[in-house]
């Protein structure tokens, strides 16, 4: 065969191969279930957009944007659909009779606890996680926080106490690191027994950077999860952050580790988080490496997002005086004494509650869609029957932040909480999320968030100092927020 025919022969058959493999992507493309979804054109070929966003800590916007632009329900990858309506959260999150359960996607597989052990947020398997709630509600029922209340306001209380010494400073605090200072040690007191000292300290414990630094990684991780090669390829390009990742994880693991032996080695006579968690391993029921998996998820769950809640709260109260102001007054006239504030009572204040409703549905604390997989046989979302295995989820900023679901959907109203003829549809915001996989600590951060704003704004006026600061915009998402700073000035009222 001469030369140029050999060369035309190989030319031909290139463009042949090119020609099937184009012809079976656009048919597997046009034949896909998700094909009459709207959305971005990339989202129905590839992950690259939803990869793009999340890495840009832009996703919630861009999501809402999104949904803005093309209805209740977008394509965001070529097997995934994101909601923004009230009725989804039902169908995806809730309890239907006669209806399977939607399942954790494989995004969760990453969360195992030294790659032995699920917790009760990265267990996917719906009849192990309803075992491990049974063993944990009992930590966060309303009789065991109250039990804890006396804790909790000690906490508060040492806050407070550091508001006062250091709030007047000309260039203010920054009242966002203070707040995440208060819930870790919460928390720590709740599930080990002890605080970390951020309130003692004004310092964050090295552990405590490890925790939020590896959720921040929440968005790689997706990333290399969406394209393996990618994995690889940093392996090889960036070797020192990938082992310094590896290195954290081993290392909070460890710590995590030894302050479950530590609570395990030592008597207490007041019942906390780990208590009924160390009668079910004396049982037989829970390792010392489950009841760690657990504890870590605790200190997350049980701090960062109740801080992000006060933070963003605090923020559009200083941006709307009438709003704070009118809080003030409820607060104020509630209580004669600053120890008259306690749980049970702040739980009363309508405004209050309204006031932290308004600030999850503007921020919700998990910004992440959270993604579930449509189960066997198929089932409906929002009207719109979906076959099996099509990662769904109802994302929290497209839902709360949508023209379609709030009047004025940018603006602080907490009122709109309260109007019983409002046409806002209210439960398009679900900040705790529904069903059995809804926030189990949901009571514990309500405590917290009436307490803490309580004695703040009974004690306190507060001033925004850095007021160039947009909350929106300066925030990112990477599976949960990384939030600008609020330097504050916190003076004594009436100052």
């Amino acid at each position: 065969m001469s030369p140029t025919l050999s060369a035309g022969l190989h030319t031909s058959c290139g463009i042949a191969v090119a020609a099937v493999v184009l012809v079976a992507t656009i048919w597997r493309h046009v034949n896909n279930p998700l094909y009459h979804f709207p959305g971005p054109r990339t989202a129905a070929w590839s992950n690259l957009l939803h990869s793009w966003t999340f890495l840009g800590g832009h996703q919630p916007r861009d999501i809402l944007a999104l949904h803005e632009k093309y209805g209740p329900v977008v394509r965001t990858s070529p097997n995934e659909l994101s909601f923004n309506s009230a009725q989804s959260w039902k169908d995806i999150y809730g309890f239907r009779p006669g209806h399977r359960t939607f399942i954790k996607s494989i995004f969760y597989d990453g969360g195992s606890f030294a790659d032995q052990a699920h917790s009760i947020v990265s267990e996917r398997d719906p009849v192990v996680h309803g075992k491990m709630r049974k063993h944990l509600s009992h930590a966060f029922s309303d009789r065991s926080l109250t039990a804890q209340e006396d804790l909790i306001s000690e906490m508060i209380d040492l806050f407070i106490s550091q508001m006062e010494k250091l709030g007047g400073d000309p260039e203010g605090l920054n009242i966002v690191k203070w707040f995440n200072l208060l819930t870790f040690d919460i928390i720590g007191s709740l599930a080990f027994g002890q605080p970390f000292g951020g309130l003692e300290s004004a310092k964050f414990h090295p552990w405590i950077d490890l925790v939020t630094n590896a959720l921040q990684q929440g968005a790689l991780a997706d990333f290399m999860l969406r394209f393996p090669f990618m994995a690889l390829v940093m392996k090889k390009l960036l070797p020192g952050t990938i082992k310094k990742l590896v290195q954290d994880t081993r290392t909070h693991e460890a710590y995590t580790m030894n302050l479950v032996q530590k609570r395990l080695s030592r008597q207490t006579e007041r019942p906390d988080f780990l208590t009924r968690m160390l009668e079910r391993g004396e049982e037989g029921e829970l390792s010392d490496i489950q009841i760690a998996a657990h504890s870590s998820d605790f200190v997350t769950a049980g701090s960062e997002t109740t801080a992000t809640t006060l933070a963003c709260v605090s923020y559009y109260l200083m941006r709307n005086p009438p709003v704070l102001e009118k809080l003030q007054r409820e607060i104020r006239s509630a209580f004669n004494s600053y120890d008259e504030i306690d749980a049970k009572r702040t739980a009363q204040l309508p405004y209050l509650n309204a006031v932290c409703l308004e600030g999850m549905r503007l921020y919700a604390p998990l910004p992440l869609g959270l993604p579930r997989v449509v189960p066997e046989g198929g089932d409906t979302v929002d009207g719109y029957f979906l076959p099996a295995g099509v990662i769904v989820s109802t994302n929290p900023i497209a839902a709360g932040q949508s023209s379609a679901n709030f009047k004025e959907p940018l603006e602080f109203k907490p009122e709109r909480w309260l109007v019983p003829d409002n046409k806002d549809i209210l439960d398009a915001s679900q900040p705790f999320s529904l069903g059995a996989r809804g926030c189990l600590g949901r009571n514990l951060a309500w405590m917290e968030m009436n307490t803490i704003l309580s004695k703040l704004h009974w004690k306190f006026d507060l001033e925004l100092l850095n007021t160039d600061v947009d909350w929106q915009r300066d925030s990112r998402m990477y599976t949960l927020w990384k939030k600008p700073e609020l330097r504050v000035k916190v003076m004594p009222r009436g100052a």
